[in-house]
């Protein structure tokens, strides 16, 4: 299916649930500029309004729903406005997510029914509602946000996170698998370091933890670097795309030697060296900046 560029987003109906900020406003205009008309579902109906606002005013085609993710009757509420504000969906990305920060031990259950329900579950609600539909037809593209928590062992103070990750990866990857084939492109976003604001609603439950990063090889990108790394990884016919291309060499000795990749990680955060990612060039400018 490489090949079929042009036709991706033009003239298109896309709808992002998880759209009203960071990856999922930048990923709406984004397509936007590319060709297609979006549909903003968001909890956050105000910050779902400023995104289809910007898309307006840019001179794009775009709509405002509230969505709870977490609700099988919302999901499907919003396919449902979504396809009479702007016809059939073509696009459907499952871009909301949640965070938390702790020890395992700590965590209690509740939070890991909240954090599958936020990361996971939300991706089988779509698909539950659009999957039959893109069949009929023999063609769309699904779109499912992971992470690099989700591609290799660093982030031990979020596993609960790190689970519902890895399970989109394996879901995105298996959908691939099952549905190209039949028409249906499925692509799954891996955002490594990238400047959102998702650690403003992370929930802590342990004192002081130290929280590891995914390597200080890594720099921090911002999230029209990520929408547009999502958009031309689309265009070039690739499913799993990560934000940084760096990470397959971290994978490949990963895989390599699992066991070998494991205990380094663990010596270097004994000694201090937790990952962290560097800061961008536009963070280094603006902490220079005089005044």
């Amino acid at each position: 299916m490489p090949g079929e560029n042009a036709a991706i987003f033009s003239d298109k109906a896309a709808l992002i649930y998880g759209g009203a900020k960071g990856i999922g406003r930048a990923v709406a205009c984004e397509f936007s500029a590319r060709g297609a008309s979006v549909a903003v579902a968001d909890l956050d109906l105000d910050g779902a309004r400023k995104t289809a606002a910007l898309i307006e005013a840019a001179g794009g085609r775009s709509c405002a729903i509230r969505c709870d993710v977490t609700s099988e009757a919302s999901v499907r509420e919003a396919a449902v406005r979504a396809e009479a504000a702007l016809g059939p969906t073509d696009i459907v990305m499952n871009n909301v997510g949640g965070i938390l920060h702790g020890n395992v031990e700590d965590i209690p259950l509740s939070e890991w029914q909240r954090i599958w329900d936020l990361n996971l579950m939300p991706v089988v609600r779509s698909n539950a509602v659009f999957l039959p539909k893109m069949l009929a037809r023999g063609s769309g593209f699904i779109v499912n946000t992971a992470s690099f928590a989700g591609l290799y062992p660093f982030a031990m103070t979020r596993m609960p996170y790190v689970a519902a990750k890895a399970a989109v990866v394996a879901l995105s990857e298996s959908m691939a698998l099952r549905f190209e084939p039949l028409g249906i492109r499925i692509a799954c976003l891996c955002p490594g370091p990238v400047m959102t604001g998702v650690m403003e609603t992370m929930k802590t439950w342990s004192v002081g933890v130290e929280m590891a990063g995914p390597g200080g090889e890594l720099a921090v990108k911002s999230v029209d670097d990520a929408a547009r790394t999502l958009a031309d990884g689309m265009e070039r016919g690739r499913i799993l795309i990560p934000t940084h291309e760096e990470v397959w060499a971290t994978l490949a000795e990963h895989w390599a030697d699992p066991d070998a990749f494991i205990r380094r990680k663990s010596a270097a955060f004994a000694a201090g060296d937790h990952g962290r990612p560097r800061p961008s060039a536009e963070q280094v400018a603006a902490m220079t900046k005089p005044g």
